[in-house]
Order: C-alpha cells, then sequence, then structure tokens
C-alpha cells in the first residue's frame, strides 16, 4: 500500500486513468464487432457503413494512446481489406 501522500495521489490517478482507458478499449471493441459482424452476414453496404464509423474510433485510441498507431492502422487497414473482399 501507498504510503506517501504523493503515492496515494498517483495510485488514485492511475484508477481514473485505467477506468478512462477500459472504456475506450471496450468501445473499439465493439465498434469492431460490428464491422465482423457485417462482414460475417455478407451485406457490403452495411460492413462498409460500419467501417466508416469504427475508424475514426480506432484512430482516436491511437490518438489518446489506448492503441499504438501501427496497431489501430492494421486493424482498419485489414477490417478494409475484407469489406473489400465482399464486393468481388
Amino acid at each position: 500500500m501507498a504510503n506517501t501522500t504523493s503515492a496515494k495521489k498517483a495510485t488514485r490517478k492511475i484508477a481514473r486513468r485505467t477506468a478512462v482507458n477500459k472504456a475506450r478499449r471496450s468501445r473499439v471493441r465493439n465498434f469492431v464487432r460490428k464491422v465482423e459482424e457485417a462482414i460475417a452476414t455478407g451485406d457490403q453496404a452495411v460492413a462498409a457503413a460500419a467501417l466508416k464509423a469504427a475508424q475514426p474510433e480506432l484512430m482516436r485510441a491511437a490518438t489518446k494512446g489506448v492503441l499504438h498507431s501501427n496497431t489501430a492502422s492494421r486493424k482498419v487497414s485489414r477490417l478494409a481489406q475484407r469489406v473489400k473482399a465482399l464486393s468481388a
């Protein structure tokens, strides 16, 4: 357990930050899941719309430090590739 006041404050800050990051990560997962489900149904229009909604959310997570920027870019790229494959 933290003894100094600064350590106690740091613990409180970390707890708040963790809660925010957890919410952001969960939100990103939900958006990605919606794209995955749309791809699974095979509806290209719905999948494209879901991807369009998910992309800014992934990039926002990268900006906020929840995801690494390369990870977010990779996820967007792979989802876009799969959505594009539906039309072929």
